[in-house]
This record gives C-alpha cells, sequence and structure tokens, in this order.
C-alpha cells in the first residue's frame, strides 16, 4: 500500500504511554461476552463446567488472559514489534485514518449525510472506554457511546503470526472495517438494530442481526477502498488480496473451529469466512452504499 510521506490524521488519542493492564481487570464488555457466549454457554450445564467458569473468571480478575489456552489471547503482550517497528506501525494507521477521514467526508454527503469523525484510540494491553473495559484480546473495536475506535497495535502482530494475514492492507482493512461501523452509527443502523434485539425471542436470532450489521461494515470497508484508490492512487499489486485474506483468517466459522474443533454456525457473529470476503468485495466494485444492504 502507498502510504508513506502522506498526511496523518490529528483525530488521535494516544494512550500507549499510559495502558498495559497490570494486575487485575474490569468487567468484560458486553461485545466480548457476545463472541464467548458460544464457548460458555455449553459450561453453565454441568458442575464441572461451573468451575471451569469460576477458575477463568478469578484467573482473568487476577491479570492472566485464559483465552490464550484455546487460542483466543495476544495482543500487545504477544506483539514482536520493537520501538521503531510500533512508531512506524502507528504512522501507517493514523495515515490510512486520514484516508478515511477524507473519503467518508466527501462521499457521505451524496447519501444525505454529514461525516464526523470518530477518534482513535491507541493503547497498550488495557484502557477503559464508553463501552466499558477495553482489553487487548478482544481486538479493534468501535465504541458508538463514545464515538471512538479502540486500537492495540499488538493486534496487528497477532494477525500477522498466529492468523497468517500479514501485509499493511490487511491491517487498513481492519481500521476501515471499524471506521465502517462509525458510518453505520452516523446512519442510525446501529441504534435500530440494537431495538431489533430486544424484540427477537432467541440469542440465534441476535447474533444474526449482528452478522449482518458486520458483515455492512466489511461491505463499507470495501467501498472505501473503493475511493480511496481513485482519490490516492493507495493500491500496490496483492493488496486486495491481503485484505480478502485477512477477512478469511477471521471469520466466525475458522475461529470457532481454530478455539473448539467444531463450527456452530448458530453462535456466528460476525460471518462466516466466505461472507466477509464475499461483502468486502462487493463494496470494493460497486463503491455504493446501496449495494451493501445485508439486511435484506
Amino acid at each position: 500500500m502507498r502510504w508513506e510521506d502522506r498526511e496523518e490524521s490529528t483525530n488521535v488519542e494516544d494512550r500507549r504511554s499510559s495502558g498495559g493492564g497490570g494486575g487485575g481487570r474490569g468487567l468484560p464488555s458486553m461485545g466480548m461476552m457476545m463472541m464467548l457466549w458460544p464457548l460458555i454457554k455449553p459450561l453453565l450445564r454441568s458442575k464441572f463446567g461451573l468451575m471451569v467458569l469460576g477458575v477463568g473468571a478469578l484467573a482473568y480478575f487476577s491479570g492472566f488472559n485464559p483465552l490464550s489456552l484455546v487460542g483466543m489471547g495476544g495482543g500487545a503482550s504477544s506483539s514482536h514489534l520493537s520501538k521503531d517497528e510500533e512508531t512506524k506501525e502507528a504512522k501507517f494507521i493514523k495515515t490510512v485514518l486520514k484516508d478515511t477521514e477524507d473519503v467518508w467526508s466527501s462521499i457521505l454527503p451524496k447519501y444525505g449525510l454529514k461525516y464526523t469523525k470518530p477518534t482513535l484510540v491507541l493503547y497498550r494491553g488495557s484502557t477503559h472506554s464508553g463501552c466499558g473495559h477495553a482489553s487487548a484480546q478482544m481486538g479493534p473495536f468501535y465504541c458508538p457511546a463514545d464515538k471512538k475506535v479502540y486500537l492495540d497495535l499488538g493486534f496487528f502482530d497477532e494477525l500477522a503470526r498466529r492468523h497468517n494475514a500479514p501485509g499493511d492492507f490487511a491491517q487498513a482493512y481492519v481500521l476501515a472495517h471499524e471506521i465502517g461501523h462509525h458510518v453505520q452509527d452516523l446512519q442510525g443502523t446501529l441504534d435500530q438494530v440494537q431495538r431489533m434485539k430486544q424484540r427477537v425471542r432467541s440469542e440465534t436470532q441476535a447474533n444474526h442481526l449482528q452478522v449482518r450489521v458486520e458483515l455492512q461494515a466489511d461491505c463499507y470497508a470495501g467501498v472505501w477502498a473503493h475511493y480511496a484508490q481513485k482519490r490516492f492512487h493507495i493500491l500496490e499489486p496483492g493488496d486486495i488480496e491481503e485484505a480478502l485474506n485477512a477477512a478469511s483468517k477471521i471469520g466466525d466459522d475458522k475461529l470457532q473451529k481454530e478455539a473448539t474443533g467444531y463450527v456452530r454456525p448458530d453462535g456466528f457473529t460476525h460471518g462466516s469466512s466466505r461472507q466477509r470476503m464475499a461483502w468486502f468485495k462487493q463494496g470494493f466494485v460497486k463503491g455504493d452504499l446501496r449495494a451493501c444492504d445485508t439486511f435484506k
């Protein structure tokens, strides 16, 4: 991806010098609980399972990440980045953020919306967000309560090493996906889906709604890439393939298989690898938000 010597966003809150977790953690966020529910639910049915949960909770609040035992941990604590590499990583992600600001500020008015720029929070290990406690183990996320994207740069190291999805445009796709959630927030989609979730009768139905939200954010990431290429000529050979590979490697089916050895579609919250790849590609090819209606 062509990004060096270009303008960086100033809408960044850098907490890396004050973050890092330490002993103990706050309560897990609702997003984290939704991700873990397919693993937790079977354990509630037996005394042994309850004992496992109790030990895991004790470990979590003591500062140890029990998810690392099933391949879902990582983050800054497992980062192999040197100080210089992390500095370059931060410059890169700030440049991508600026690109998202320019693109969405330009195209959203065509759809009757004004783009307000979110803040990117860079942190290490753990921090606090408007949506609750944030930790590296959760991965990047968007918080609609404070209009901020939270990112531990160690996630990109994990994405490359653990999930075999390296590349700068894979990282750009991850940020663009989170910014896609901000666009959904501006559209009112996140509020609408939350109300719909409150009316459904089962967890499976709520998960299906969340999958549609996530796939639309993937599509919006593709729309961003479409216009960023037109405006800034950012793409190099292999970049789109990097994004598609990353989408494939963090599909629910692949992550569930790696964590538990089997796949439970009713527990999907982000979509399968195939779905995530298809919707990113749809947005990139069409370059139109109307082509991203995952709720049909």
